[in-house]
């Protein structure tokens, strides 16, 4: 018994071990109460080169889809937009949860590494594209394999003190924020250079014979450097290969000491194994952030797919009739405005109304308060899993946003001259419709806020 209760105190006594990289960040965090600023520029760069592939191509994928020549009539050009836009998102939706395990076992800097160098290749190739199945299929694997945000959203939380990590996340989404303006900005401005410069770029050159490769180029390139400087991102997983066989020890001492029997051994090994592995799925403080997200994403991508072929379709479609600059521009008009929000109100707004009722205000504002309850729902163990679940469901609703996006535009616009909600009046009332949904499930007893903080 002695040796049982030796065994259970050092279990539970509060160790920082020599070699472990969580427990230097939790040392750091204790001994500064400054904010990491280091660690804070490491997460911008990093989300910011995950979301320029993002909204880069809004702009010109209307021009893309039409100089692929797959499209029959004008009006279907938005149908075969919907599912190049949808590919990312849905590739994404498949491997993240996978990607959050492996950030939970092997650590987020792996992870972030492997997403880094795969953006650099796919987003490329994906410039490189000259018909519609090579561009669904590069954007398909670049969404697959870069498996970044989950691990960047749990990184923030764990790089931070308590009373910082609203601005973590917030950093997060301001980062997302400045991706919305340069992104968009590149793909309206770089995109057809040969058209818009020809006193640079002559119709023979690369970027004339690929008219769309110069903005997914600057991109890649960027997201190189990225990868070289995530050389140095410092490590917060806590990786304890130490104490192993201590643990085992007591999980032998506490079978042997309370289950005399080998059928009870057996029973409460397995309630053991339940409760510790307690199935996220269950979680619904998470799980009702997860959703909430969710149709807001939804809303949010379909948005910014159906605004991009809305504004460059033709006039006699109900269109604008822009062009891939005047596209690009409004596009980073409007993540401006995000931005300023994210960056200077955002963090005492939260910290006033708390994240629920700050979700509340608008989208502009929902991604940051419902990562923060997400990544509260949740002990530090299961964090990159939680958002690897949060993200494959996201990115799930992400790739039905431009998909459904796209078919509805299309759709809307052979009906030009019906009665009720003609033309393009449909699409944005679907739309506003989706956004008033995620606003109504932001109150009780749908949205659950946790118990306490993990």
């Amino acid at each position: 018994m002695a040796e049982i209760n030796e065994v259970l105190l050092k279990k539970d006594k509060v160790e920082y071990y020599e070699n472990c990289p969580g427990c230097k960040i939790d040392k750091l965090k204790e001994s500064s109460h400054g904010l990491p600023y280091k660690h804070l520029f490491f997460l911008f760069i990093v989300v910011l080169a995950a979301a320029l592939p993002i909204s880069s191509l809004f702009p010109f994928l209307y021009f893309m889809i039409r100089d692929f020549h797959i499209a029959e009539r004008e009006e279907d050009i938005g149908y075969y937009a919907g599912y190049v836009g949808s590919a990312f998102m849905f590739g994404r939706a498949l491997t993240s949860v996978l990607w959050g395990m492996i950030a939970d076992r092997y650590g987020r800097k792996p992870v972030i590494l492997f997403g880094s160098v795969t953006l650099v290749i796919f987003n490329t190739l994906f410039g490189l594209s000259t018909n519609f199945w090579m561009a669904v299929s590069t954007r398909f694997l670049l969404g697959s394999l870069s498996g970044i945000l989950g691990p960047m959203r749990a990184y923030a939380s764990e790089i931070c003190r308590k009373e910082y990590q609203a601005l973590g996340l917030s950093i997060i989404s301001t980062s997302w924020g400045i991706g919305l303006v340069i992104g968009p900005a590149l793909g309206g401005y770089l995109a057809q250079p040969a058209e818009k410069y020809p006193n640079i770029f002559s119709e023979e050159s690369l970027f004339g014979r690929f008219p769309y490769l110069l903005p997914c180029l600057l991109i890649s390139i960027f997201a190189l450097g990225v990868a070289v400087l995530s050389c140095w991102l410092p490590e917060t997983l806590h990786i304890h290969t130490e104490n192993k066989v201590l643990e085992d020890s007591y999980d032998a001492l506490e079978a042997t000491a309370y289950e005399p029997s080998e059928k009870g051994n057996m029973q409460n090994s397995k309630e053991r194994h339940q409760t510790s592995l307690q199935s996220l799925l269950k979680n619904w403080p998470l799980m009702s952030s997860i959703i909430v997200y969710c149709v807001f994403q939804l809303h949010d991508m379909a948005y910014s797919e159906i605004f991009s072929l809305w504004a460059v379709s033709p006039r006699k479609y109900g269109g604008l009739s822009y062009s891939t600059a005047d596209v690009g521009e409004v596009l980073a008009v409007s993540g401006f405005g995000l931005l300023l929000f994210q960056l200077f109100l955002y963090p005492l707004v939260e910290r006033f109304f708390g994240p629920i009722m700050t979700s509340r205000i608008g989208a502009v504002s929902i991604t940051t308060g419902l990562f923060l309850l997400q990544n509260r729902a949740v002990s530090q163990g299961e964090r990159g899993a939680a958002n690897g679940i949060s993200l494959s469901a996201m990115s799930l609703f992400k790739a039905l946003g431009p998909a459904g996006g796209g078919s509805l535009f299309s759709w809307a616009q052979k009906r030009q001259n019906v009665a009720f909600l003609p033309g393009d009046h449909m699409v944005f009332f679907v739309l506003n419709m989706i956004e008033a949904i995620g606003l109504l499930m932001t109150f009780k007893p749908f949205l659950a806020e946790p118990a306490m903080d993990n």
